[in-house]
């Protein structure tokens, strides 16, 4: 998800809060950015501030709700009748306050995300060897990779690499079940070619190297592929 909130330090404890229930959070701090980086991200949800330099949350919402499909969900310390009004008015899915306990907002956010949850990410295609998410094409039988009708050569370790993430969407991979899957090795805890692999798939199926966005790292867990980033 991406939360809009210029705070930083409320925006970095609620990231790991939530990190440590599986949720993804991406930080984006000011307001007239926003849309720059929903487009970037294409994030499941978006949690949005109210008060913000730039551009405030509920004109952030009006913009966003006839293009964005996702909840967005307003998390603010404005605690009035009318904002909470307005905010359901111009598109948002739910309003939170900022002094909800975060185990509560956690469990609303995913309330969202489970409403929100399209029927399938990933369309099988006749052959179940083969995987589709939006221009992303993964043929497993035929061991091709295509982006955007452009054909992605990879190496036999990358493309199994790829194969055992896009296959596993939206769930996290740890390390040692990757090396398995690359090398038959157990990891070790020093073992950097697992990053280097996925910083090279990155870089081949044009992912932001810096807020990666189609294949993310979980901290202390290990990576996860987003259908929702093709």
């Amino acid at each position: 998800m991406l939360f809009v909130e210029d705070d930083a330090e409320l925006a970095a404890l609620m990231r790991d809060f939530l990190a440590r229930h599986d949720l993804d959070v991406i930080i984006e701090p000011r307001g007239d950015t926003a849309l720059e980086a929903v487009a970037r991200v294409q994030p499941a949800l978006i949690l949005l501030d109210i008060m913000l330099p730039g551009k405030d949350g509920l004109t952030l919402c009006r913009e966003l709700r006839p293009t964005f499909s996702g909840p967005i969900v307003m998390l603010t310390s404005l605690d009035s009748d009318m904002n909470h009004i307005l905010g359901l008015e111009l598109g948002a899915n739910d309003y939170i306050l900022k002094n909800t306990p975060p185990a509560v907002v956690a469990a609303r956010l995913r309330a969202q995300l489970r409403q929100h949850q399209p029927a399938a990410h990933a369309v099988t295609a006749p052959n179940p060897q083969r995987l589709v998410f939006g221009k992303l094409f993964i043929d497993e039988l035929c061991r091709e990779v295509t982006l955007d009708g452009e054909r992605i050569a990879l190496s036999t370790a990358d493309f199994d690499l790829l194969w055992q993430l896009a296959s596993h969407a939206g769930e996290v991979q740890d390390r040692d079940t990757l090396l398995r899957v690359m090398r038959g090795l157990s990891y070790d805890g020093l073992d950097r070619s697992i990053d280097i692999a996925v910083s090279r798939l990155r870089k081949k199926l044009g992912d932001d190297p810096v807020a990666p966005f189609r294949i993310k790292t979980v901290r202390n867990k290990g990576y996860l592929f987003s259908p929702a980033g093709w």
